[in-house]
């Protein structure tokens, strides 16, 4: 089994692989090295059944992965057994992401994706940044929003999934989880990892494997990149999204090395 550790102080522990579905949705405009067509039911019922059965419980979705939301709501089973983090602030469709980030968006976001969902609530949303990360914490109310909805039971967590240095300093101040970029070739985040640890916000990693070419990379193995990705103090879980069983059970493998159970 993955091993767990806290969110922060959301009272939530996770463990440290999460599975990323963006591929469950959408396979256009994204940066993975190769196509791939988008899984059938029966795949991603078996892929969640993997996930499970290694302990691995924490789902990552968002209204801008195409289809994933609605296919979760479908086919998750055991709703309860399931965190799952969703997003606001951006959609997609037509093949261009398109942002808002006011009151009233944030909540017809959070409400559509809990339909999608077929859930009364989600574990945390995150505001899916455009990179413009201080404009939306400072000159809009999106975090007032989410807070407003977190009071009224539709979410447990609020975050942010940040694109700048700056963004992320700030945020700690505002949200309960942070989404940063950290990988072997971008530690760029390292500061704004360290802050959150000493504040006891929970932070996600995200592009760890940079979108599958980190493992392609010369002297590359899974087990020390997880390692590097782990060993920052307060790094809570890293979201890996793959859809490739083989690929998804060499992570959890990786993973299981470095941390025994």
């Amino acid at each position: 089994m993955l091993p767990r550790r806290k969110l922060g102080n959301t009272g939530m522990d996770v463990p440290c692989l999460g599975l990323g579905t963006v591929k469950f949705g959408r396979n256009e405009q994204v940066k993975y090295p190769a196509g791939f067509e988008l899984p059938s039911d029966r795949e991603i019922m078996a892929l969640l059944a993997q996930a499970r059965k290694a302990g691995m419980n924490l789902i990552d979705t968002a209204p801008a992965y195409g289809s994933s939301e609605q296919r979760l709501g479908r086919l998750l089973p055991q709703r309860d057994h399931w965190l799952i983090c969703t997003k606001v602030g951006e959609t997609f469709a037509g093949g261009v992401s398109r942002f808002d980030f006011s009151a009233g968006h944030v909540r017809a976001s959070v409400e559509q994706s809990l339909r999608h969902l077929r859930t009364d609530r989600v574990d945390i949303v995150l505001i899916h940044s455009d990179g413009n990360d201080l404009d939306i914490l400072e000159k809009s109310d999106c975090v007032e929003t989410l807070e407003k909805l977190r009071d009224e039971g539709l979410l447990r967590a609020v975050g942010m999934s940040s694109k700048t240095v700056a963004g992320g300093l700030r945020a700690i101040e505002l949200v309960d989880v942070l989404m940063l970029s950290y990988n072997r070739a971008d530690t760029s985040q390292t500061p704004v990892i360290e802050k959150a640890h000493r504040a006891g916000k929970g932070v996600l990693i995200k592009k760890g494997l940079a979108s599958g070419h980190a493992l392609n990379a010369p002297g590359a193995s899974a087990t020390g990149t997880f390692r590097f990705l782990l060993d920052p103090p307060g790094t809570s879980s890293i979201i890996i999204g793959t859809i490739n069983p083989n690929h998804l059970q060499q992570n959890i493998e990786a993973v299981s090395r470095i941390f025994p159970t």
